[in-house]
């Protein structure tokens, strides 16, 4: 996002975001929330009991940080858990909660999802955490998401769902399809037994190369570019 955000593209682009997450199965109803950190001291949240596919521009809450709202609907009831990560991690400005299929249904037994597979890395760590039951809309959900957010992008919310954190709509997003995709794997591993985990010292490596990764300019001794092709080449 850019160092002076647009609120009124970013409301276009919220919106977008919740239908693509319902067309691609990620979220249903009036379940799950979006937000994005416009300033310092203040955020754009989607309202309250609004599905997403009649929600309008207009209806996409401003909220700052000492809980002061503008706009004609009330903010998500998840507001606290919105206020208090963008509040508390600036590497994020955007931050989205679902109740996808397969990472709730991991959440609902209460697991972690462990270093079954070296993606989970994606997620910032070794693990992606399931943090503690509170009730929905409540400051202790939002403390128990804090905790389990400590050094990662993601977490399961026991007995509710998934959040996901990134810089932008896309990367969240991104990273929050990762996750449902991480949480299908891992129930299927589950069916055939206890997983294999990798351990801290490979995952560490792992945590360490998702630093550069996708970055055009990251470091390979082994690899060299050219400027054409070689079957262009007279």
């Amino acid at each position: 996002m850019s160092t002076k955000p647009n609120p009124a593209a970013l409301r276009s682009e919220i919106i977008a975001t919740c239908r693509r997450m319902d067309a691609i199965g990620l979220n249903q109803g009036t379940s799950g929330n979006v937000s994005v950190r416009i300033a310092s001291d203040r955020f754009l949240v989607t309202p309250t009991g609004i599905p997403y596919d009649v929600m309008t521009e207009d209806e996409i809450a401003e909220v700052t940080f000492d809980g002061a709202y503008s706009g004609p609907r009330r903010p998500s009831s998840e507001w606290r858990f919105h206020r208090d990560i963008l509040l508390r991690r600036p590497d994020v400005d955007t931050v989205i909660h679902t109740h996808a299929m397969f990472s709730t249904t991991i959440a609902c037994q209460r697991l972690q999802i462990p270093a079954f597979h070296y993606m989970i890395a994606s997620a910032g760590g070794s693990s992606i955490r399931c943090a503690d039951y509170a009730t929905f809309g409540s400051q202790e959900l939002a403390d128990n998401a804090l905790t389990a957010l400590e050094g990662r992008r993601a977490c399961l919310l026991a007995n509710h769902g998934v959040i996901a954190t990134g810089e932008g709509l896309a990367a969240a997003l991104g990273l929050l399809v990762e996750v449902e995709t991480l949480a299908a794997q891992y129930w299927r591993v589950l069916q055939l037994g206890k997983p294999i985990v990798l351990d801290d010292a490979e995952m560490a490596k792992v945590v360490e190369l998702f630093k550069s990764y996708g970055r055009q300019d990251a470091p390979d001794d082994d690899l060299r570019h050219v400027a054409r092709y070689p079957s262009e080449r007279g």
